[in-house]
C-alpha cells in the first residue's frame, strides 16, 4: 500500500525545493515534496503511469499546479517570466522529433535564445559555447552534420548539449536512456554525472531501470499511484521488500562488490 506520508527530507540549503505539490488530471492526482542540492542528483524512479514525468512536467512549469509549490533558490519558479525560467533551468524531454534539418551545431545554439537579445543573432561567443558543449557529450565531429539525420543516441547527446548551454543551475532530464543501446546508456549517464559534478548543477531525472539508478543517484525517489513510496540514498531505497511492492512483483537485491544488483525474480 502506498504510503502517502513519505516524503524526501526538504533542507534549507536545498537549491530546488517541492513543497506539497498537488496536480490533478483525468482523475489521477500526483502529491510530493522533495528536495535536491547542487552538485546532486535525484532520480525519480516507479512503474509506468506513476507519475514520474508529471512531476517532471509540474516542476519545469509545463504543467501548472494551481498553488505555487516549486522554488529555486527560495524563489518561485513558475511566477518566473519563461524567459527567466529558461536561463536557469534546463530540461531534456525524452522524446524529441527533429522537424528542420538545421546542423547539430545550429540545433545546440538555440538553447542559447533565453540569453539573445530579440531580433538579434546569436555571437562567435554563443557557437563556441555550442562547442564546447558539444566537446562535452563526445559529438563535436557531428557539428556540421544535419541532426535529422543522426542516431537516436547522438540525439539524446545533442538535446543534453543544447541544455547545456544554457548554463542552467538546474537540469531535467525525461528518460534520458531510453531507447538507447546499452553502451549509449552507460555513455549519457556518465556524462550527466559528470555534468552534475563540474557544473554542481542540481539534477533531476526520471529513469525505468532500478539498477541504473542505483549507480549513478544521490538520492532516489520511488514513486507510485502518484505517492512518494520511499526516498532517500540508494542504499536505503533500493531494497528487495519495497521495490516488489512498487513493482508488484518479486524481486531479490544482490551485493555486487559495493553494488547492489536489482533481478526480477523468475518464479514471478
Amino acid at each position: 500500500m502506498v504510503n502517502p506520508e513519505v516524503e524526501l527530507e526538504v533542507k534549507l540549503d536545498a537549491k530546488l525545493e517541492v513543497k506539497n505539490l498537488r496536480f490533478r488530471y483525468n482523475g489521477f492526482e500526483l502529491l510530493a515534496s522533495l528536495g535536491v542540492k547542487k552538485g546532486e542528483i535525484l532520480t525519480l524512479l516507479g512503474p509506468n503511469g506513476s507519475g514520474k514525468t508529471t512531476m517532471l512536467k509540474c516542476i519545469y512549469g509545463i504543467l501548472k499546479p494551481k498553488a505555487p509549490c516549486v522554488y529555486l533558490d527560495g524563489e518561485d519558479i513558475h511566477s518566473m517570466s519563461l524567459k527567466d525560467r529558461a536561463k536557469k533551468i534546463g530540461y531534456v524531454p525524452q522524446i524529441h522529433h527533429p522537424s528542420f534539418p538545421y546542423t547539430v551545431l545550429e540545433f545546440v545554439v538555440m538553447g542559447r535564445a533565453s540569453q539573445i537579445q530579440v531580433f538579434d543573432s546569436p555571437s562567435e561567443e554563443d557557437y563556441k559555447m555550442a562547442m564546447n558543449a558539444l566537446k562535452l557529450v563526445g559529438i563535436v565531429d557531428l557539428a556540421d552534420k544535419p541532426y535529422t539525420q543522426i542516431s537516436g543516441g547522438q540525439l539524446q547527446l545533442a538535446l543534453v548539449a543544447r541544455a547545456l548551454v544554457q548554463n542552467p543551475e538546474v537540469i531535467l532530464f525525461d528518460e534520458p536512456t531510453a531507447h538507447l543501446d546499452f553502451k549509449n546508456k552507460i555513455k549519457i549517464s556518465n556524462i550527466i554525472r559528470k555534468i552534475t559534478l563540474s557544473k554542481k548543477t542540481a539534477t533531476i531525472l526520471t529513469l525505468h531501470d532500478p539498477n541504473l539508478a542505483g549507480m549513478y543517484s544521490d538520492k532516489i525517489v520511488l514513486i507510485k499511484g502518484g505517492r512518494i513510496y520511499s526516498a532517500g540514498k540508494p542504499e536505503k531505497v533500493l531494497n528487495g521488500k519495497v521495490l516488489s511492492d512498487v513493482y508488484e512483483m518479486k524481486v531479490r537485491v544482490v551485493d555486487v562488490d559495493s553494488f547492489k544488483l536489482i533481478i526480477p525474480d523468475q518464479t514471478y
